[in-house]
């Protein structure tokens, strides 16, 4: 037998002695290796026939050689990964050690503080109470600030702030200036996004994140700064002026504009210096800070429809990392006015963990996004390189918030309501907006509306966490789609060449969710929605067409803090063009984690209710301040048609009985969704239905039955115990109906878990959706066993959750389940050591 080596240029014979290839014999193999790496016996053959300085080497020496070669190529690549991830965790390493030592600086600055503060009080007694020390010691409260003298805007004194803001900047990045606590819910790891902390009593609000990323400063810098790129609540940056300064770097005056996140909250601005600089140690520094009371140079005054916010210092610090890539040390602080809006939703204004989320983090994933595109160029689904993708999904997100504020400059006018202030009615027909439409119908014939109609609402939701309700939304969407609306549909249509978002004309058969891609790591997700069966006008009523949406979902995990849940969408054509026109639609769902209120008897509440109370809509009770029942959200909901100008009227109202009845399709969802015990644990547990405690008890009772064992170890006394410890078993128990297409009646909590659903959402889940086609003809065969016998042992396998992800499962078991009158009630499975994969 012949043995193999990895030198390089030896090959080896069967008397053991090695035979050296020439220079010239290497390089011909390397050739044909990069060529071909893995040629056949024929191709070595054909090789060696078609290159004389090999005919001397026999086939099996070719083959050896081609395996060494093989053998390097692998070792290469795997010491070049080794080498990649050794260079990140020093600099991670490095980054932990620097973050240690300024959490060692910032104790004993607290320790000082402590120290002082005690003696201060002592001295002074209960007695001295000054009131400028509670405003600086209280959080979160508005209260007027001291009136400096105007800064100085000439060049001169430009240079003067810039200086000062990177000084400043400087010490919340690397310094002590800010108590930073780590943010609720983060996991520092080798695959974290980050170091990511929130400030702690500080004037207005902050975030701070360090982390790796594999770009090169100047490039990263380049990303950051074009912040309407990866920054979605961004609507303009414009730069008015730029001063280059004499260290090599640049001053640049900047006015911002940021969205509303709702309809009920004027948007943002913000009058900017920017200062970009090199320092010694060859680190880019790129920092900001409010212009807003400044003389002797550029100004900026106040913009209708617009409160104007303030930042204090932030900024980016880069360093280069050995090796390559960046070390980033990110810093976001803005008073953003909490004041000027409603009290019920001044804690989006006034948490930290909200600027984390929207701004700080999102800086870090857009990095980390464009970094792995960079080192992983590939098409992904579609045909669609990432880069395609993560535009379309922000025109997707751009197109929304423009219909959601409704500007003024860009076209947006107010129409008058019908009596009721629940909707707002806006109407755009500048050329810019329906130039960037360019609609067609299905049938190919050209739009010819000219005019955009946008119907929009605010509502408070009560004890239904955003994640899980947009889940709701984005899998059933007949659920909300669907009501009563075919009606107002078909006489738009006789009339007008309406198109309505999300409805159809008719019914469709069925839904399709098909992925393309995670838009921004896993935070977003992109997807086509296919309609099928969609009658688009009357006269198509015998030939029902496919609809398709292109279609954004994030916030979908339950354990983010702080994040908003978005499902956005909008009508597309077959071809799918990158630069198909979109006329985005959909529904955001904020948390408003912090308001402490009473619980109300309604779970789903109107937010102009809401708005009415004023100052007292923040009373908060201590007897439920710990409950789950204070989970509140606020969705804003706008949908935008497209339509002939003279026939207004008439599709506003249309538009706004359509917007009523998904609010009221909501309304019934999230009482659904909605606990009924007051704890998290209900939000999918029907701990508290009486049907599912007899369930339970035939689920038990059948199993004993026919297995001759017991389900549950030990369920204690009475019908609370038994489906207590069948709903917490942990493995994945499930109902089916005995019907000719069974569908999921019951599952337990693992059983949810495992199919990604809830228990509402559960009875549109057929049996043969979960299982591929091995589990399918599995269950046809034993299922004449189960009937006859009660019961059959299956073997593991792979099925699917709702969401079309795949799971395992070692083993499974199915048995009928008799009522009390021993017929057949339906069948329960039991999946069990189940797994994603």
């Amino acid at each position: 037998m012949m043995a193999m080596s990895c030198k390089d240029g030896k090959g080896v014979m069967d008397n053991g002695k090695y035979v050296r290839y020439t220079p010239e014999q290497v390089e011909a193999l390397e050739r044909l290796y990069h060529e071909c790496p893995k040629p056949s016996s024929l191709r070595r053959q054909q090789l060696i026939r078609e290159c004389p300085i090999l005919s001397n080497i026999e086939p099996k020496q070719i083959k050896v050689w081609f395996q060494n070669r093989r053998c390097r190529e692998k070792q290469r690549k795997e010491a070049s990964r080794l080498q990649a991830v050794n260079r990140k965790l020093t600099a991670m390493n490095k980054l932990l050690m620097e973050e240690n030592d300024r959490l060692q600086k910032q104790v004993s600055h607290l320790v000082y503080e402590n120290g002082y503060f005690r003696q201060q009080t002592q001295k002074s007694g209960v007695a001295s109470k000054d009131t400028s020390c509670e405003s600086v010691v209280t959080s979160g409260q508005h209260h007027l600030t001291p009136q400096h003298p105007p800064r100085d805007a000439s060049p001169a004194g430009l240079l003067s702030i810039a200086e000062e803001t990177l000084a400043e900047f400087l010490s919340k990045a690397t310094g002590t200036a800010v108590e930073w606590v780590q943010m609720p819910g983060m996991k520092p790891g080798p695959d974290s996004i980050g170091i990511v902390a929130i400030s702690h009593g500080c004037t207005g609000v902050a975030a701070r994140a360090c982390g790796l990323v594999g770009l090169e400063p100047t490039r990263v810098a380049e990303i950051l700064k074009d912040r309407p790129s990866w920054y979605r609540d961004c609507r303009a940056v414009d730069v008015l002026n730029v001063l280059p300064t004499a260290n090599s770097g640049t001053i640049e005056l900047l006015y911002m504009q940021l969205y509303a996140p709702t309809t009920l909250a004027p948007a943002r601005d913000f009058w900017l210096l920017r200062y970009t600089s090199v320092m010694e140690d060859g680190s880019l520094v790129v920092c900001e800070r409010s212009l807003n009371n400044t003389q002797n140079g550029p100004s900026m005054p106040t913009v209708q429809n617009f409160v104007r916010a303030e930042m204090l210092p932030s900024g980016y610090l880069i360093r280069p990392c050995e090796g390559g890539g960046s070390i980033i040390h990110i810093v976001d602080h803005m008073d953003l006015e909490p004041w000027s809006v409603p009290e019920v939703l001044r804690p989006l204004y006034e948490s930290s963990t909200v600027i984390a989320q929207k701004t700080t983090m999102a800086a870090l994933r857009q990095l980390r996004q464009i970094a792995q595109e960079v080192s992983q160029p590939n098409v992904s689904n579609w045909g669609r390189r990432p880069a395609a993708l993560r535009a379309l999904s922000q025109r997707l997100n751009r197109g929304f918030n423009e219909a959601l504020n409704g500007f003024t400059d860009e076209g947006w006018s107010m129409i008058g309501n019908d009596g009721i202030d629940d909707v707002t009615v806006l109407v755009n027909s500048s050329p810019d907006k329906l130039m960037a439409l360019n609609l067609t119908f299905a049938n190919g014939f050209p739009a010819v509306s000219n005019t955009v109609l946008c119907a929009k609402a605010s509502m408070l939701l009560q004890n239904v966490p955003p994640a899980v309700l947009l889940r709701f939304l984005r899998e059933h969407r007949s659920e909300w789609a669907d009501n009563n609306i075919d009606a107002y549909l078909a006489a738009a249509a006789k009339i007008s060449p309406c198109s309505l978002p999300g409805a159809r004309i008719g019914g469709f058969g069925n839904q399709v969710i098909l992925p393309l891609a995670h838009t921004i790591e896993h935070e977003e997700l992109l997807e086509v929605i296919k309609l099928e069966g969609v009658v688009s006008c009357p006269e198509d009523a015998m030939m029902p067409r496919d609809m398709f949406l292109l279609q954004l979902c994030s916030g979908m995990d339950e354990n983010a803090i702080g994040t908003c849940a978005e499902l956005i969408f909008a009508p597309i054509d077959a071809s799918f063009a990158d630069d198909a026109p979109l006329l985005p639609s959909g529904f955001r769902i904020i948390p408003l984690d912090s308001v402490k209120e009473a619980s109300s008897p309604n779970r789903t509440l109107d937010l102009a209710s809401a708005l009415e109370v004023g100052p007292s809509a923040n009373r908060s009770s201590s007897d439920n301040s710990g409950s789950g029942n204070n989970m509140r959200s606020v969705m804003t909901i706008a949908f935008q048609f497209a339509f002939e100008s003279h026939l207004q009227d008439n599709v506003a109202s249309m538009a706004r009985q359509y917007v009523r009845s998904i609010i009221s399709s909501v309304q019934r969802v999230a009482l659904a969704l909605s606990p009924h015990l007051g704890s998290q644990a209900g939000l999918r547990s029907p701990l508290g239905n009486p049907e599912a405690h007899t369930l339970a008890r035939w689920i038990c009772q059948s199993y004993r039955c026919f297995l001759g064992v017991e389900l549950l170890k030990s369920s204690g006394d009475g019908s609370d115990a038994v489906l207590k410890s069948l709903w917490h078993h942990s493995d994945a128990i499930m109902c089916c109906s005995l019907k000719a297409l069974p569908v999921f009646t019951f599952a337990n909590q693992a059983g949810l878990d495992m199919l990604e659903t809830t228990l509402v959402a559960l009875q549109d889940i057929t049996l043969e959706k979960i299982l591929d086609d091995h589990g399918r003809k599995t269950l046809c065969s034993e299922f004449p066993q189960i009937l006859q016998q009660g019961f059959a042992c299956l073997q593991g396998g792979i099925c699917l959750s709702s969401m079309g992800r795949p799971v395992s499962y070692e083993r499974a078991v199915a048995w009928k389940v008799l009522n009390e009158e021993e017929n057949a009630h339906c069948i329960c499975f039991m999946f069990m050591n189940w797994s994603f994969v």
